[in-house]
């Protein structure tokens, strides 16, 4: 039986969430504290956050979200048709290559996430955040790298966005909230998650990018002919 990588994340995220709703000291335990990680040395809060959320809701759309587009990532990564038609011209990675990399991409992600924290928080003992934002935020860029001209339908909209515009927009909006604060939500997270699956799909392959140029281009070409 073939493994799914982000089956298995999914499993996690949703189990884990769901016990630490019940048990508040747990989640204490597990919460990401940049100054338990500097001060007192609990490392694993840099990995544990992002496995439990906030609430239900929370977790719902990160989930959604992962399961949309983790798995997409994850089938161009490991199978060698799918991989081939999207980067014709590329060797193909070998499917256990394929699950390194989206297990890096995911992980790099999350750790990416916590930097701005460590830079801003890591004397403040009462700054806390969980979720899987910043690793879900890495694989979505990455898939935008990946098909730049996909649709993608946002609830409110009823026309399909190229996954480009979207992408551009997700990043200036990110980074305009991270600057403007108090919102509650680490958009900082966000934006460094972003910027990582970005950047790791240019260092994986960097004629991902040229492909990224070529179809945004040809997308305008259509777009005005």
């Amino acid at each position: 039986m073939e493994v799914s990588i982000n089956g298995v994340l999914l499993v996690l995220n949703i189990g884990l969430s769901l016990i630490v709703f019940s048990n508040s000291a747990l989640f204490a335990k597990l919460v990401f504290n940049p100054y338990s990680v500097v001060h007192r040395g609990e490392y694993y809060r840099v990995l544990t956050h992002a496995f439990i959320h906030a609430d239900y809701i929370h977790l719902l759309f990160n989930m959604y979200v992962l399961w949309q587009f983790g798995g997409l990532i994850e089938t161009i990564f490991t199978q060698e048709a799918v991989f081939g038609e999207i980067f014709p011209g590329v060797s193909f990675w070998g499917q256990s290559r394929g699950y390194l990399f989206y297990i890096l991409l995911y992980f790099g992600g999350l750790a990416a996430a916590t930097l701005p924290a460590f830079r801003k928080h890591r004397d403040n003992p009462h700054y806390n955040s969980v979720g899987a934002s910043g690793a879900v935020s890495a694989v979505v860029l990455a898939i935008i790298i990946a098909l730049p001209t996909m649709k993608l339908y946002l609830f409110f909209i009823p026309v399909g966005i190229p996954a480009f515009v979207l992408g551009i927009a997700y990043l200036v909006y990110e980074y305009y909230m991270s600057k403007r604060g108090r919102t509650g939500i680490a958009h900082d997270a966000h934006l460094w998650g972003g910027l990582f699956g970005l950047l790791f799909m240019l260092i994986a392959e960097p004629r991902f990018g040229l492909f990224f140029l070529q179809r945004v281009g040809a997308f305008f070409g259509d777009l005005f002919t």
